[in-house]
């Protein structure tokens, strides 16, 4: 009866050390993608705001159109480029909390 206990005791540990190392891991990629997201918003507001000036000092109305459709162009190409990246990081970061399981999930599957 105590080895089980002792058994059932190990097996509570190891569980919980695995979710504390997933959740580690999940916490990092938060952390990553919120520093990610903040350094995008910048730079997509500096750029946005340098457009606007090109607008304004646009001379003609068809100056002032290529501004604007540069600006537009450029703005969804680093917005698919952005979410691009943030995809491969979610990714990244679900592999890494998944990796404390692999050993206990492949012995079940045995």
């Amino acid at each position: 009866m105590m080895n089980n206990f002792d058994e059932l005791q190990k097996m509570s540990k190891d569980n919980m050390d695995m979710a504390m190392e997933s959740f580690g891991s999940v916490s990092k990629g938060f952390q990553a993608i919120a520093a990610e997201m903040a350094d995008y918003q910048k730079k997509s507001f500096e750029e946005g705001t340098a457009a606007v000036e090109k607008l304004v000092a646009s001379k003609s109305l068809d100056k002032a159109f290529e501004a604007q459709a540069d600006y537009a162009k450029s703005a969804y190409e680093g917005f698919v480029g952005e979410m691009t990246k943030l995809g491969e990081m979610v990714t990244d970061m679900s592999k890494d909390a998944y990796k404390p399981y692999e050993g206990v999930l492949g012995k079940l599957a045995k």
